[in-house]
């Protein structure tokens, strides 16, 4: 049996909560990316997932299991045409929420839900470029510490390095400004004791 979730149902019935979560999924189909409340956002979240696996399936028996849940045929022809084929290669996680700060009026959470774009391949290779997404052993952890701490050694000598050059050319400037200030000084001393 599932567990039913804990506090107030989103609307008031549960016929009214699921008729909601089903206007907020055909929704994020039909704009690929809706703003609503955190609530609403991890609420919808799994709804429109079984939805976009069912989609994947692409038979005619997973199409009228999605108009049973979304009725504007439009909105499914979207998402089985377009949405299912360009997520084919992913299994799952198919929707991304991020936190954008409280509403202005009554200061509730808000949150922007979206279908993800990239594919598989281009969110690893953020992830590893980023150094996030791998689990390594207890012993790499400390390997890993090293590497920040070489990494943080050798940013700080490219940055000692670059200014090196600029406190350089600054040195040969002022030598050059003293030497000229020297010469200015003889010249008038010459002056005067010629006088």
């Amino acid at each position: 049996m599932p567990k039913p979730t804990k506090g107030p149902r989103l609307g008031g019935s549960p016929t009214h909560e699921r008729t909601i979560l089903r206007n907020m999924a055909s929704q994020l189909f039909q704009h690929g990316r809706i703003t609503t409340t955190e609530t609403k956002a991890r609420r919808v979240q799994p709804v429109a997932e079984k939805l976009i696996t069912k989609a994947k399936r692409g038979d005619l028996h997973s199409r009228r299991l999605v108009l049973q849940a979304i009725t504007d045929r439009d909105v499914v022809d979207t998402l089985f045409t377009e949405i299912a084929p360009s997520l084919a290669d992913r299994e799952g996680g198919y929707t991304r929420i991020t936190k954008v700060g409280p509403r202005k009026g009554d200061n509730a959470p808000m949150a922007i839900i979206e279908i993800i774009k990239e594919t598989v391949e281009d969110s690893r290779s953020t992830r590893a470029k980023s150094g996030r997404g791998t689990t390594q052993p207890a012993s790499a952890g400390a390997t890993k510490k090293e590497e920040t701490v070489e990494a943080e050694s050798t940013e700080s000598e490219n940055i000692e390095e670059a200014a090196s050059p600029e406190a350089a050319a600054a040195d040969e400037l002022s030598d050059e400004v003293v030497t000229d200030d020297v010469t200015d000084e003889s010249a008038d001393e010459g002056v005067e004791k010629t006088n």
